[in-house]
């Protein structure tokens, strides 16, 4: 019972964040009528790649691209900050127990995500990049199995590279 008081608290707090995210970002240029910034799509997209918060964040790259931000730009913003976050999630899943992060995400979850990355290692990290995916889970999960960092990072930015490329480059043939 007090697991399901503490994943009904942690949810509540993240719907919250989540809500004030897109409040003082997009919310508020769209209530001064003003064209979204960068910036906000930074907050976003790295708020986005942390494990506890799911956001579809695959979804704001069109979105500024059609305000007229350039493709190169969001894509290096988008990686740059997936990144950031994803080295807090790792950082996280190394330094906190097992049973901390079943209490925060939930043992179904990361069981599945730690199944995942044994069986899969380091083409996981890519793949659950490339797609819309939970990557955030697996780096989690590969932070507490330990595994190579670097090998981590390399993996993830490919994957993000390659992902929002694709949107960009998709984005520009249909629009």
């Amino acid at each position: 019972m007090l697991i399901d008081k503490k994943r009904v608290i942690i949810i509540a707090i993240t719907v919250l964040v989540v809500m004030a995210l897109f409040s003082f970002t997009i919310g508020r240029g769209i209530i001064e009528d003003k064209q979204p910034t960068l910036y906000s799509f930074s907050v976003i997209n790295f708020s986005g790649y942390l494990f506890f918060l799911f956001l579809p964040v695959e979804a704001l790259v069109p979105y500024y691209l059609s305000e007229g931000y350039s493709g190169i730009i969001l894509i290096f913003l988008a990686v740059i900050t997936a990144l950031i976050a994803q080295m807090l999630d790792y950082s996280v899943g190394y330094s906190v127990s097992e049973s901390v992060i079943h209490d925060i995400i939930g043992k179904w979850r990361y069981q599945k995500a730690e199944k995942t990355i044994q069986k899969y290692g380091n083409t996981a990290v890519f793949v659950f990049n490339l797609l819309p995916l939970s990557s955030p889970l697996i780096v989690l999960a590969a932070g507490v199995l330990r595994f190579d960092f670097k090998r981590v990072m390399l993996y993830s930015a490919v994957g993000l590279f390659a992902k929002y490329a694709i949107i960009v480059f998709v984005y520009t043939i249909v629009f």
